[in-house]
């Protein structure tokens, strides 16, 4: 391989590599929070009062934990008993104090 081809090649290695970390960011942000979708423990933060951050909540569908979802999903997110994901903190589904 001559020094040109060896140029050539390495310019389009880069020029995919800086591509594929510019779409990993795109993605990343492309998720918004959903309140009353996650788990018992598996929320990613805001599990309410007496609780630090991801994998706090203790009730299924805590309403004041929230979830990454992708964007413009949460609203459609229908879960069993007739409950619904939220764009901010609920009411419903709170621990016992």
């Amino acid at each position: 391989m001559n020094r040109r081809t060896s140029l050539a090649l390495a310019a389009s290695l880069l020029t995919a590599v800086s591509g594929l970390s510019v779409q990993g960011a795109v993605a990343q942000d492309a998720t918004e929070k959903c309140y009353g979708v996650a788990l018992a423990g598996q929320n990613d933060c805001a599990a309410g009062p007496g609780t630090t951050c991801a994998g706090t909540s203790v009730i299924d569908y805590q309403g004041n934990a929230w979830k990454a979802v992708p964007a413009g999903t949460c609203l459609t997110i229908s879960l069993e008993g007739g409950r619904t994901g939220s764009l901010e903190a609920l009411d419903r589904d709170l621990p016992q104090a």
